[in-house]
């Protein structure tokens, strides 16, 4: 909910545009990033490395302003830890394994449907009234991921390979949108910002135990551009790119900031296309068109903030 008009900054009132334009393009941003951090390390090891840098991230912050953040409740820590867990390590596992064998477009296309499966389980769990609009739209963005998946790369849609990459990407869509759902209840105790803090803190314990003598070995033959990916991945996108979202949300509701959302799988594919040449064929094209228009007819009623690259 958008905080009174007399409590918010001029400053941001003033730099809107921006506020909210650059989280977009650094979500845009990441899906190819990914693919770029992937030639030199591994899924589970890019996705140590991010989120460690995070979590190192979001301590200095919380030490700088701690009076920014909810106090912690210690009935709340293994919530929050499987909150994040699932939410946060296994959204990015999946991502980041999925890149491997798809392209980055597609990738993004796919996770573009978080907020049509948190409607479905808003829908299953919370009760919430199926409308017309969302008979309507979540069909429409469910099969346009079905001709993504099946047009997403040059070589053969149906290899074992590129259909676990497809069902891992579609998975990280699952749990982003469960993170939502569970993360609700959290949100009467805690503000979404110390909420993400939290669940990144705790959750990321969970990486502990894949730490293997293979995370050495990359680091330390990682050139400039795998340190780049690295840290353009953990900083932008993820550090600032949710600062800057909870700031837009200050002076704007979830439900008019939400269609900013679209444009990210539209730029991650244009993106791709410079960077890659990745090609981008007319079912892609259509696929992508069902995937935003059922977003659009199904937030049209919904809003919700949805996980990103």
């Amino acid at each position: 909910m958008a905080a009174p008009k007399n409590t918010i900054d001029p400053f941001t009132q003033k730099y809107f545009p921006v506020i909210i334009l650059l989280p977009i393009i650094f979500w845009a941003f990441a899906f190819p990033f990914i693919k770029i951090g992937l030639e030199e390390l591994s899924p589970i090891n890019l996705t140590i490395m991010r989120l460690f840098t995070v979590c190192a991230i979001f301590l200095l912050i919380i030490m700088i302003i701690p009076k920014k953040f909810s106090a912690l409740h210690k009935k709340d820590i293994i919530p929050l830890f499987l909150l994040g867990f699932v939410g946060v390590v296994i959204y990015h596992l999946g991502l980041n394994y999925g890149e491997q064998y798809m392209s980055a477009s597609a990738a993004s296309l796919i996770i573009a449907t978080i907020p049509v499966f948190t409607v479905i389980f808003a829908t299953l769990v919370l009760k919430e009234k199926i409308t017309k609009k969302i008979a309507v739209g979540i069909p429409l963005s469910l099969s346009g991921v079905v001709v993504i998946s099946l047009t997403g790369t040059s070589g053969n849609p149906f290899e074992i390979t590129y259909i676990s990459a497809a069902m891992a990407v579609l998975v990280s869509a699952l749990v982003g949108a469960g993170y939502t759902i569970v993360g609700k209840k959290l949100l009467e105790r805690y503000s979404a910002l110390s909420l993400t803090v939290y669940a990144f803190l705790f959750g990321c314990l969970g990486l502990l135990p894949f730490l293997s003598p293979s995370l050495v070995t990359e680091v330390a033959s990682l050139t400039w551009k795998g340190w780049g990916a690295v840290l353009f991945l953990a900083v932008l996108p993820t550090v600032v790119g949710y600062v800057l979202w909870y700031v837009a949300l200050e002076v704007r509701t979830a439900s008019e900031i939400s269609v900013f959302l679209y444009f990210i799988p539209v730029l991650s594919t244009i993106i791709s296309y410079f960077l890659f040449h990745e090609t981008i064929t007319w079912l892609f094209l259509f696929g992508g068109a069902l995937v935003i228009l059922g977003l659009i007819i199904v937030n049209k009623k919904h809003s919700t903030n949805a996980e990103r690259g």
